[in-house]
């Protein structure tokens, strides 16, 4: 699998690069505008680039399977530090979200280090328990519970794309192991009475709903990001108007360089910057199917499917709200936008995917 890892690194250090690139000309003015420098943000990015880096290189050299035994400490460590966010004096709130922890200069986000925590926990409990996964009370019921406390403490943040996100990883996981179909679907009848309560009764996600269904009813209010959006995208037309010369990042794209940095990349480079993106993500979900299938132990197995589907679900939500065709829910576009937590979490998650790859080999 060789020829494997080498198209994964090449891709990710492609993606890296492009992002480098683009948070550079997506923040630049934004950032001298409000704070005085126009590299404020780049800087900030290549310093968590360069702890990804540290992380993915460590990732790729441990044995993946030792993390089996320790999947429930580093469960209850992600839970830690879910907990830690809510508590006064600890948690940093921005735009009426807890969801950071200040270190000195910089600010760690727990539920992204949750996101992989859970794919490990998971991952062990679906090798250990496989056999088990058709019964609903010795197989998926332990699981849900798991889930259940981390979307209650992620949604007190609240956070709720990271919850969905998470939830629907580790179902699909379990429906991959052996779950059965029909405990899954009732489970998404009970989806109906949360949706009533966690967006319909709370105003400003039902309002994203709304402007999501018809943006260009509410141009200026509801339906803002989304319709700066598809203009940033037209603007681009086929080729673009060339790098550095978007105009919607001109304070007119709110989260230029982190959600929406793909509407960006469409006004400058056009559909054919914005195709070669998804073009790449397509193939790093592909080539890391190509790892999970070819995995001699069940831990790896599982682990792998977890990485493939959380940063392959992930860019999909990204790609389709840039595009109007999924509502805003605040996830940023893998190794991509700016945001140090994911970034990192991202590039161990590829680490890791790497390493089951090698180990592989060499057992094989």
């Amino acid at each position: 699998m060789r020829s494997i890892r080498i198209s994964i690194a090449v891709i990710v250090i492609t993606l890296i690069f492009i992002g480098i690139l683009m948070i550079y000309s997506s923040s630049g003015v934004y950032a001298m505008q409000e704070l005085g420098d126009s590299l404020y943000f780049l800087k900030r990015h290549m310093v968590f680039l360069a702890a990804g880096t540290v992380l993915m290189f460590l990732m790729m050299m441990i044995d993946y399977r030792h993390l089996q035994a320790h999947s429930k400490v580093l469960l209850l460590c992600g839970i830690l530090g879910l907990v830690m966010v809510l508590l006064p004096g600890l948690g940093r709130s921005t735009f009426g979200a807890q969801r950071w922890i200040r270190l000195g200069p910089i600010n760690i986000q727990p539920s992204e280090f949750m996101k992989l925590a859970a794919i490990i926990y998971v991952a062990d409990f679906l090798a250990r328990k496989k056999s088990a996964i058709v019964s609903f009370e010795k197989g998926l019921l332990p699981i849900l519970l798991v889930v259940g406390v981390i979307s209650v403490l992620i949604m007190k943040q609240p956070d709720l794309g990271s919850t969905v996100l998470i939830a629907s990883v580790v179902l699909i996981m379990a429906f991959i192991a052996g779950a059965r179909f029909q405990q899954i679907a009732w489970l998404g009848l009970l989806f109906i009475p949360a949706f009533y309560f966690l967006i319909y009764r709370v105003p400003y996600r039902w309002r994203r709903i709304v402007g999501f269904l018809d943006p260009w009813k509410d141009p200026m209010g509801t339906g803002f990001q989304l319709t700066q959006s598809q203009i940033a995208f037209g603007s681009g037309g086929v080729f673009g108007v060339g790098p550095g010369k978007s105009m919607q990042k001109l304070f007119y794209l709110p989260a230029a360089h982190t959600d929406f940095i793909l509407s960006i990349i469409g006004e400058e480079f056009g559909f054919i910057g914005a195709f070669v993106i998804i073009l790449l993500f397509t193939a790093l979900i592909l080539q890391g199917a190509r790892i999970a299938k070819r995995v001699n132990d069940e831990f790896g197995y599982f682990l792998a499917i977890g990485i493939v589907l959380m940063i392959g679900l992930q860019a999909m939500v990204n790609i389709g709200v840039s595009i109007g065709a999924l509502p805003t829910k605040g996830l940023p576009l893998p190794f991509i936008s700016y945001g140090g937590s994911a970034l990192v979490v991202n590039m161990m998650m590829v680490g890791l995917l790497l390493n089951i790859s090698r180990i592989s080999d060499l057992e094989s």
